[in-house]
This record gives structure tokens, sequence and C-alpha cells, in this order.
């Protein structure tokens, strides 16, 4: 039988692990009620290997919180410590608390290889950008208008005509940000938009930025022996 036969077998190739790479940080970014939070817990139910950056604040914790489940609970002090030491990626004020995105848990995920989630406004992306250079995708999360994003504040909670006209106004300004991000969906439903977001997640993963291993992967393919 001739070695041209299409029928014969190919010769076998070397066995690969998958290409090493350094993780990214995805920050879903978008004005309140317009689905953050929920497509944040569905990416992480979804994709085990994904870390949540759990955010330090200065508030006391209510009954239902967990110390490093919910929040990393630190008075004043401590916080301001971190800030000055450089230990926060971002960090803000917000009704007299301080609210903050710790370095360090971050920093070991990038480097093993794993990706970071983070729920953070418009300036606490730019202030991680800032910190991690080229490691960070940020994601902008719109409301399909402004009507529906008010039907959807007014379900959600009991709140005043003037705390639902204040957050209005506030997603208005953070709207206008929306151009500063590397990507953009509008939430018309929530499996929609959670697969919409997997996929800039599998995007940035393949970038060729991120593949650190990929020399070794491609040198391998043509000399085994050098595995």
């Amino acid at each position: 039988m001739s070695d041209d036969n299409p029928a014969s077998p190919l010769p076998a190739l070397p066995r690969l692990d998958s290409i090493g790479r350094r993780g990214l940080c995805l920050v879903l970014a978008a004005p309140s009620g317009a689905g953050k939070s929920a497509i944040t817990r569905a990416l992480l139910e979804a994709d085990p290997t994904l870390m949540l950056s759990i955010s330090v604040t200065t508030r006391a914790p209510r009954p239902y919180e967990i110390e490093g489940v919910h929040y990393h609970f630190r008075s004043q002090d401590l916080f301001d410590a971190m800030v000055a030491g450089g230990d926060m990626l971002e960090w803000a004020g917000l009704l007299g608390r301080s609210y903050g995105s710790p370095r360090g848990p971050v920093e070991q995920a990038l480097a093993a290889g794993r990706d970071v989630v983070f729920d953070i406004d418009w300036q606490g992306y730019h202030q991680v950008r800032k910190s991690l250079p080229g490691d960070v995708v940020g994601l902008f999360i719109m409301p399909p208008s402004l009507a529906e994003l008010e039907q959807r504040l007014r379900h959600r909670a009991s709140d005043s005509e003037a705390e639902i006209a204040r957050r209005m106004a506030t997603a208005v300004s953070e709207i206008s940000h929306v151009r500063e991000f590397d990507y953009v969906l509008v939430n018309h439903t929530l499996n929609k938009a959670v697969a919409e977001t997997q996929a800039v997640l599998t995007a940035a993963r393949l970038a060729m930025a991120r593949q650190t291993g990929l020399e070794h992967f491609t040198h391998a393919l043509h000399d085994p022996q050098s595995r």
C-alpha cells in the first residue's frame, strides 16, 4: 500500500500541555441596576478557575456577611496603611467609608495564570489599569434603555423618589465613560449577557501577549525531544 494513501495512519503527534500564560483582570463596570453583579455571579459559577477580587472596606459587616467572602473588613487606620504602602490596586471613599482592591492576591493569581474578575466602577477600572498595565480588560455593561434601568431600580428596592433620581443621575454620568472601555454589551437578557461576557473573556485569554509559554510550546512541536 502506498504511503500516499489517505487511509494510511498519520504519525503520532507529541502530546503537549496547554500553553502557559499569564492571568488577566476582567473588570466589569456598569450603572447600578444594569446587571453587573448577576453577570459576575454567573461567571464565577460557570468557571471555577476564575477568582473574584474581594474588596477591603472600612464599614462594619452586615449580619450575613463573612470575612474574606463578601469583604475584608478593616479599620480605617489599617486601610490607610495599605494605601500608603502601595498594597491597593484601587481605592475610593464613599459616604464616609473606604473601599479598595488588595494588590497581593491579584498579583499572585496573575503570576499563576489565573484570571481575576473585578466588580468595580469606571474610576476603579482606570486605577487598576494604571496599577497593572497590560493585564486589564474592561467591559462596560449597558442597560437596554434608561427607562428600563429606572424600572429595574424600582423593582429591586423600595428606595425613595429622591434616591431613585440620584441613582439615575449617577447612571447617566457613568454611561458617559463607556468609550473608555475595551468592550461594551447591552444587557437585554441575563443569559445572553453572560454568554457575551464569556466570549470577551475567552478572546482576552487567547491574546498573543498573554501566551507566555507560546515559544516553548511551538518549539516542542518541532522538537519533541526538547520537552
